[in-house]
């Protein structure tokens, strides 16, 4: 069986309180046997924090996202800040900006975003950056830092090829996930162009859910259904998929390296 490792899954949200421990066993049973899970913001940070001691198989990150970055904002980096004083994570995450909803908080997001990356450079894990209509702004604000240290994702990656050669200029690596499988999204013509040595599978469970079952809660079971849609558009086996994906994921994250471990 494929092995599979989810680098983006929200799977401590009310969504999955009616069926979270059948959830974790289908996914388990699609061979998903790692679950990475990035942070929202203070109204989340215990139930994501639970999940470690009741999955195991489930490793928490720790930041700001860029739609909770309000006129709060100092305070709810403050929170974050003090997870980080008293234990580690494997990822500074989600972090990074949002320009499709609204634009009011962009200089806050800007600001929130140079912060938390600074937190990452000192501990030595990698940022999860969500960059969604605001792909070339992120790298511009990484370009600012002009450290060889800094590395990371960008999650949930739907952009240009021209857009994945400058993440990938810089190290990072593109986060895929269900948009992969859209007929509409031209996802897949980008990936065939762009080496699986720069690529990492998600989900971004409950959302974003994968072709057949658009419209419906996603759960990190579906990730097979990401890396199919893949191998199917580089015209190679499944099996390549999940073995450097997962290598990838393994290398980013450093779970090998007890550094990164609680």
């Amino acid at each position: 069986m494929s092995r599979f490792i989810d680098t983006h899954t929200h799977l401590y949200l009310k969504e999955f309180d009616t069926d979270r421990a059948s959830m974790m066993e289908r996914a388990q049973l699609a061979g998903v046997d790692s679950f990475y899970l990035p942070a929202i913001d203070s109204a989340t940070h215990e139930a994501m924090i639970k999940m470690e001691t009741v999955f195991p198989s489930c490793k928490a990150m720790m930041g700001l996202h860029p739609c909770s970055v309000k006129e709060n904002y100092k305070e709810e980096l403050a929170i974050a800040q003090a997870y980080w004083d008293n234990r580690n994570f494997i990822a500074v995450g989600e972090i990074g900006l949002d320009f499709y909803w609204d634009r009011t908080f962009e200089k806050e997001q800007v600001e929130a975003f140079r912060i938390q990356i600074a937190w990452a450079l000192e501990k030595k894990v990698p940022i999860v950056i969500h960059s969604r209509q605001s792909t070339l702004a992120c790298v511009q604000v990484l370009k600012e830092f002009k450290s060889s240290l800094l590395r990371g994702v960008f999650h949930c990656f739907s952009g240009s090829v021209e857009e994945a050669q400058e993440i990938i200029k810089l190290g990072f690596y593109l986060g895929i996930g269900g948009v992969v499988t859209y007929k509409n999204a031209g996802l897949g013509a980008v990936i065939e162009k762009i080496s699986l040595d720069h690529l990492v599978l998600e989900t971004d469970a409950p959302y974003l859910t994968p072709v057949p079952h658009r419209g419906k809660r996603n759960e990190s079971s579906y990730i097979q259904l990401v890396a199919e849609k893949i191998a199917s558009v580089k015209g190679i086996d499944l099996e390549i998929v999940a073995e450097k994906t997962t290598q990838n994921a393994e290398n980013l994250f450093g779970l090998t390296d007890s550094k990164f471990l609680n």
